[in-house]
C-alpha cells in the first residue's frame, strides 16, 4: 500500500511543480470531496428515501437547493481559491514540502490529531463571538437561512465568516509546517465531517453512535433549529467545548427528555445562554 501511495504521489511531484499542486490540486480535490459527498443528501431528500433517518421532517424546495450550490460556486471560486493562492506563501514560509520522502504514519497521525483538537478550539470561540446580535445579524445570519441544513450547507456562508472561522482549519498546518500529502488528507477529513454534521440525518451506522465526544449531524441540526440566541452547540468536530462551558445543556435536556419517552412538540427546550 505505502509503494502505491509513494508511486502516486511520484507521478504528481513529476507532472506538477509545488504551486500547482498546493494551490490548484488542493481546490480540485476539496471541490471533488465536497460536492461528491454533499449532493447526495439532494437527492436523498427530494425522493424522500431513508426518511426515517432525517431529523427534521421539513425538506428544502429545489429553489433553495440550487441557489445554495450557486452562492457555493461563486464563493469557492472568489474566495476559496484566491485564500487558497494567497495563503500558499505563508505555507511554503512554515516549512510545507510536497518532495519525497512521504512523512510516516505516525507524524501523519499525530499531526492530524492536532489539527482537530486546536481547530475545535478556535472554532468554538469563534463561532460563539458570530452568535453576538451585530455579527450574527450582519455575518453569519447567511449560513443559518438553512434552518433545515442538508450537506452542501456546511460551507454556505457569508465571505467573511469563510475568512474567520476558515482560520481554524488552517492555523494548524500553517504554524506545523505539514507535508502536502497530510494537508491534504486534514482538508479531506474536515470536508467530510462538516458535511456530514450537516446533512440532516441520523443513520446507525453515524459516527456520534460509536465515538465519544463526537458530535455529527444529531448534535449540529439542533443547533441550526434554535434562535440564535439560545442555539448552543457551537463546536466544531468534537463536543467537549460545549461540554466544559455549558453551552450544550439545552441539547442533552432534550436528549433526555426524548430518551425517556417524552414526545418533542416542537419547543425545544434551550440553555437560553448568550455569548
Amino acid at each position: 500500500m505505502a509503494s502505491i501511495v509513494e508511486s502516486g504521489w511520484r507521478y504528481l511531484i513529476t507532472n506538477f511543480n509545488d504551486f500547482q499542486l498546493a494551490c490548484l490540486g488542493s481546490f480540485f480535490l476539496h471541490e471533488s470531496v465536497f460536492f461528491l459527498s454533499g449532493l447526495p443528501f439532494i437527492y436523498l431528500e427530494r425522493a424522500g428515501w431513508l426518511s426515517k433517518y432525517k431529523i427534521q421532517t421539513k425538506n428544502n424546495s429545489p429553489a433553495a437547493q440550487e441557489k445554495c450550490i450557486t452562492r457555493l460556486l461563486l464563493y469557492h471560486f472568489c474566495v476559496n481559491l484566491p485564500v487558497m493562492i494567497a495563503s500558499y506563501p505563508v505555507f511554503k514560509f512554515m516549512g510545507m514540502r510536497s518532495s519525497l520522502p512521504l512523512p510516516s504514519w505516525k507524524v501523519v497521525s499525530t499531526q492530524i490529531v492536532f489539527y482537530f483538537i486546536l481547530e475545535d478550539f478556535v472554532f468554538y470561540w469563534g463561532h460563539r463571538v458570530l452568535h453576538t446580535k451585530w455579527l450574527y445579524k450582519h455575518v453569519h445570519s447567511v449560513h443559518h437561512e438553512y434552518a433545515t441544513p442538508f450537506g452542501l450547507t456546511s460551507e454556505y456562508a457569508h465571505p467573511a465568516e469563510i475568512l474567520f472561522l476558515g482560520f481554524a482549519t488552517i492555523i494548524g498546518p500553517a504554524i506545523t509546517g505539514p507535508h502536502l500529502m497530510t494537508l491534504w488528507l486534514w482538508m479531506v477529513l474536515r470536508v467530510l465531517e462538516t458535511v456530514e454534521a450537516h446533512c440532516g440525518y441520523h443513520f446507525p451506522w453515524s459516527l456520534s453512535n460509536f465515538l465519544p465526544l463526537y458530535g455529527g449531524a444529531d448534535f449540529h441540526d439542533y443547533h441550526h433549529r434554535l434562535l440564535y440566541t439560545k442555539s448552543g452547540n457551537y463546536s466544531s468536530t468534537f463536543i467537549y467545548m460545549d461540554r466544559i462551558f455549558g453551552t450544550d445543556t439545552g441539547y442533552r435536556k432534550l436528549k433526555a427528555l426524548k430518551k425517556a419517552g417524552v414526545e418533542d412538540d416542537g419547543k425545544d427546550t434551550c440553555n437560553g445562554k448568550e455569548m
